[in-house]
């Protein structure tokens, strides 16, 4: 074993042994893609309940880091841990949601099949779909509001209703860490008030949320926790205490004006 791979494999013992509660935890987390580097030795622990917004620049890596976290992309360095143990022991636990324009809209599946994909671990090998389980889809369709779709084509709804099946499935699945990619992104203000209820209400149930989020003007009105990513850690704590100008200043730079920045890092406070 190399002087870096010991170095990566320390940082994980280390990360589970501070945070064995933490939901995601993170040690030394580097990506590339290509030649390209991408991520550069990220360590952040997420704190149990959180509602947890990743914001940055475009091209930051905030979806690479959930991604290489959860396995999905390849990273060259970096441990992880979920809930205090290997990655692969607590997959069980974490429901994703990917960014819309990940997903192919053209795959024959009704909107009840895309939620019933959640319970798959529930159904077992042969995928036998059950009245209790359509009735558990359904109801996940209900409180999202889409029940009224269930028979509809997953790729004939808008950008917003689709988002909001995949946050059904989700819910499905009945996770302890619900992971999502821009959920808000290109959606009508109607779906993003449904979204953030919703996701509201499972972190009043003790649910941690995380996701990567692009609306700078809502991070202190919907989240509890800030993540500020620009190819490395910027900062990390409580939306009072990390979302500030300086912090904003450093991760966007000339991207943000100054107005724009005092404005921003004023409303959490």
């Amino acid at each position: 074993m190399t002087a870096t791979a010991e170095l990566v494999v320390d940082a994980g013992r280390r990360i589970a042994q501070d945070h064995p509660e933490s939901p995601l935890a993170i040690a030394g987390l580097t990506v590339r893609y290509g030649d390209k580097p991408v991520l550069f030795g990220v360590d952040y622990a997420t704190p149990p309940g959180a509602m947890l917004a990743i914001i940055g620049p475009n091209g930051a890596g905030k979806s690479t880091l959930i991604k290489a976290a959860l396995g999905i992309v390849p990273k060259v360095t970096g441990e992880v841990t979920l809930f205090g143990r290997p990655q692969a022991q607590e997959r069980h636990r974490i429901a994703y949601v990917p960014q819309r324009a990940g997903v192919d809209w053209d795959f024959p599946a009704t909107v009840l099949d895309v939620v019933l994909m959640g319970l798959y671990r529930e159904m077992g090998l042969w995928r036998f779909t059950g009245a209790r389980h359509r009735k558990t889809a359904l109801d996940c369709l209900e409180r999202v509001g889409m029940r009224n779709f269930a028979d509809r084509q997953i790729g004939q709804l808008s950008g917003g209703q689709q988002q909001r099946v995949f946050l059904a499935r989700a819910l499905a699945q009945d996770a302890e860490l619900y992971v999502m990619d821009e959920p808000f992104a290109g959606v009508d203000a109607a779906t993003e008030r449904a979204i953030i209820t919703v996701l509201k209400e499972l972190n009043a149930r003790g649910k941690t949320i995380i996701c990567v989020h692009h609306d700078l003007a809502t991070v202190a009105e919907y989240f509890t926790h800030v993540l500020i990513v620009n190819m490395h850690k910027i900062a990390e704590g409580p939306v009072a205490e990390a979302f500030t100008e300086a912090n904003l200043q450093a991760a966007y730079g000339g991207r943000l004006s100054g107005a724009q920045v005092t404005r921003l890092a004023g409303a959490s406070s």
